[in-house]
C-alpha cells in the first residue's frame, strides 16, 4: 500500500485535525465512554455523565482528551463530537482493539487450534483501522475520525490474538503515520511489545506510547524504555488509593533525574463509574499538577501536560 504525506504535522480530533501547538493541557489518556465485561454494572455510557467529565476538566484548565476506547468497547461515537463542541475540549478517538476479555463471548473466535492462520476479524484488522483513522468511526457523524490506535499486550505469555494485533497496528500506522498507544498488564513484557512493534513491525520508538508504566516496580524498566525513544503514559491518578497512583510521584522524579522528561505523558484513565466518582480528568489538573509544580518547579507539569503531548500525538499524516 503506497502512502502520500500531507504538508504539515496535525494532531487528529474528533471535530477536525489542529496544530500540536493548539491542544494545550491534554489528558493523554483517558475514557469517556467504556463498557466491558471485567466491570459489570460500571459502564461508562451517559453522554450527560460525560459533558460533566468535560466540563469540570475545562473548568481546572484542560483543553485536549485522548480516549483510549477502541473499537467494539462502547466508545460513544455518535456523541464525541458534540460533546466536544458543546464543552470547548478537543477530543481525541481511538482505533484498534483490546485484549479478548474485555468483549463480549464470540467477538473474537477461540485461537487454540487455527495455527498461523489468520480467522476472521482478525483478516481485515487493519483495514478497519486504517478507514477508522482517514474515513470515520462507524455510527458517527462525517467526518469523526480517530486520531491514535490503542492495542494491549496480554499478561505472561503472547497470544497470537495479541500477535495479531500488533501486526494490524502496524500495518496501520505506516499507511497512515498515527501513533500506537498499548495497554500493559503488571505481569506482561513491554520490551516484548517494543521488540514486536519495533524490532518486527518498523515502527518507530517515538511512535508508540505505552500506558500504565507505573504498574512496574523495577525503575531500571522505565529508564530503559524511555531510553528508546518510546513515550510512557502514566496514567493511573483517577483511582485514589491505587498502588500505582502511589508511586507515580516517584517515578516522574526517577525519570526525570535520569534525563527522560521529555518522554513523560500524564493520564487520568478513568474505566468504571467509581472511577469517575472520586476522581476523573480534573485531578490531573487540581491534584497532581500541583504536587508535581511544589516539587519540581512549574516547567515540569507544563512539559508533561502540554509539549509531550502535542509531540506524541502530532502526526505527518499519510493518504493510502
Amino acid at each position: 500500500m503506497t502512502t502520500t504525506p500531507t504538508a504539515a504535522r496535525t494532531v487528529r480530533t474528533v471535530l477536525g485535525d489542529l496544530a500540536p501547538a493548539e491542544l494545550g493541557v491534554t489528558d493523554s489518556h483517558d475514557h469517556l465512554f467504556i463498557r466491558s465485561p471485567r466491570f459489570p454494572g460500571q459502564e461508562l455510557d451517559d453522554p450527560a455523565a460525560a459533558e460533566d467529565v468535560l466540563r469540570a476538566y475545562a473548568a481546572a484548565g484542560g483543553r485536549t482528551l485522548v480516549q483510549w476506547t477502541p473499537w467494539g468497547l462502547g466508545r460513544g461515537a455518535d456523541s464525541l463530537a458534540e460533546l466536544s463542541r458543546t464543552t470547548g475540549v478537543h477530543v481525541v478517538a481511538a482505533t484498534g482493539a483490546h485484549q479478548t476479555a474485555h468483549y463480549a463471548p464470540g467477538r473474537f473466535p477461540i485461537l487454540g487450534d487455527q495455527g498461523s492462520r489468520r480467522p476472521a476479524p482478525y483478516a481485515d484488522l487493519a483495514e478497519r483501522f486504517v478507514t477508522e483513522l482517514t474515513a470515520g468511526l462507524p455510527g458517527a457523524p462525517e467526518g469523526v475520525r480517530a486520531g491514535l490506535i490503542k492495542i494491549a499486550d496480554d499478561a505472561g505469555p503472547s497470544t497470537r490474538h495479541t500477535r495479531w494485533m500488533m501486526a494490524a497496528a502496524a500495518e496501520a500506522h505506516h499507511a497512515t503515520g498515527a501513533p500506537i498507544a498499548v495497554h500493559l498488564e503488571p505481569d506482561g513484557d513491554p520490551y516484548r511489545v517494543l521488540r514486536r512493534l519495533h524490532g518486527r513491525h518498523g515502527v518507530r520508538p517515538d511512535r508508540i506510547i505505552l500506558g500504565h508504566l507505573t504498574r512496574f516496580t523495577d525503575r531500571t524498566v522505565h529508564r530503559g524504555l524511555a531510553a528508546e525513544g518510546v513515550f510512557l503514559a502514566l496514567d493511573s491518578p483517577s483511582r485514589i488509593g491505587h498502588p500505582a497512583d502511589l508511586q507515580a510521584f516517584d517515578v516522574i522524579a526517577d525519570l526525570v533525574e535520569a534525563g527522560h522528561a521529555d518522554r513523560l505523558l500524564l493520564g487520568a484513565d478513568t474505566t468504571t463509574r467509581t472511577a469517575r466518582e472520586v476522581g476523573g480528568p480534573a485531578r490531573l489538573l487540581t491534584d497532581l499538577a500541583p504536587q508535581l509544580a511544589r516539587s519540581h518547579g512549574p516547567e515540569l507539569p507544563e512539559r508533561l501536560l502540554v509539549a509531550n503531548p502535542a509531540v506524541a500525538l502530532a502526526v505527518d499524516w499519510r493518504v493510502p
